[in-house]
């Protein structure tokens, strides 16, 4: 129940699929609750940085096609990951990057051009989104219909709670230009935030568990063939659509957890990497794991898409998200400065 006088997004198209996600149910596990969270942890944590929210707030992931929303307030905003067409008052608006929009001007989100890269965008306001959070986490579970708004994708007239602005907090220089200028929006003056470089040609992984249960034959086409992205794809799970993957022998394995990245490969050989939504633990042999640095880049891989397997060692896969955890870094003293 939102208060008469707390903000609110009003919802006016709700697009394809927007869900609200942060960085997960974390330590649940054990209980049989996935994780769930954002799909593609790069545009997640970047989009809060550029607002300045820690890492954990919750925002707007859309897939394919974005809504139209509106605010109550004036609002800081950044989009990022998939590139979508959007506009607030028929002006385009960029992504990577702060923008201030003026309360009640709807901001619209189109369709992914042709020949654009990504599928999902994430959209984070200043302070979050603030919904009852559920184990500790606003992510949403559609399987289970709890966490983000009601437990569910977004719907025409929803209106989703923001976090109350604090008293006494300075108001930002893009809140004195929006007052000053009189236009719908305006913008951080500083560069644009980037996905990083890549492709899902080349997604490293490290072997898993059950890597050498397969037979060399398997191994071999796993590192040397394409595989597809299923249609019958989801939050949950890549299935893959190419060379079957064979056991040298059948094996009887106990359940255990899984992690974003598992590639398990069930009986008809066909690989499965488990995604945000993966059930809290399977028994299927595990061939690899996809380096966490490369899943945003995986996440961002529509159905149809073709990818490729690169094995790397641990060290190898460590160093990876280090680099990535550099960028980061990066954006935030991009961010802090733009902000300033």
């Amino acid at each position: 129940m939102i208060e008469p006088s707390s903000p609110y997004m009003q919802v006016l198209r709700p697009g394809m699929f927007s869900l609200l996600q942060d960085l997960g149910r974390v330590g649940h596990q054990c209980h049989g609750v996935p994780v769930t969270g954002a799909m593609d942890e790069w545009s997640h944590r970047a989009a809060n940085m550029l607002v300045g929210n820690t890492d954990g707030a919750a925002v707007l992931e859309c897939t394919l096609t974005g809504p139209v929303v509106q605010f109550t307030r004036d609002t800081l905003l950044a989009v990022c990951g998939a590139e979508l067409c959007i506009s607030a008052a028929g002006r385009p608006v960029p992504m990577g990057c702060a923008v201030m929009l003026r309360g009640g001007v709807p901001l619209a989100f189109g369709e992914r051009p042709s020949g654009s890269r990504g599928l999902r965008a994430y959209l984070a306001v200043r302070g979050g989104f603030a919904t009852p959070p559920v184990l500790g986490s606003r992510s949403t579970y559609l399987p289970g219909s709890f966490g983000g708004h009601e437990g569910r994708a977004l719907r025409k007239g929803d209106r989703v709670p923001l976090q109350p602005s604090e008293r006494g907090q300075p108001s930002l220089a893009l809140e004195r230009l929006l007052v000053q200028s009189g236009l719908p929006f305006v913008t951080a003056a500083r560069g644009e935030v980037a996905q990083p470089a890549g492709s899902p040609e080349g997604l490293r992984f490290i072997a898993g568990p059950q890597w050498h249960a397969f037979s060399s034959e398997a191994r071999k086409r796993f590192v040397s063939q394409p595989f597809t992205i299923s249609a019958r794809s989801d939050r949950m799970g890549y299935r893959l659509e190419g060379p079957e993957l064979q056991l040298t022998r059948p094996l009887e394995m106990v359940s255990e957890a899984t992690s974003f990245g598992t590639v398990q490969v069930p009986p008809d050989g066909r690989p499965i990497v488990l995604m945000a939504d993966r059930q809290s633990a399977g028994g299927y042999p595990k061939l690899a794991y996809v380096a966490s640095a490369d899943l945003p880049r995986l996440a961002q891989a529509a159905p149809g898409t073709s990818i490729r397997f690169t094995q790397v060692d641990q060290q190898a896969a460590e160093r990876a998200w280090l680099h990535f955890e550099d960028q980061l870094a990066l954006v935030q003293e991009m961010a802090a400065r733009a902000l300033a």
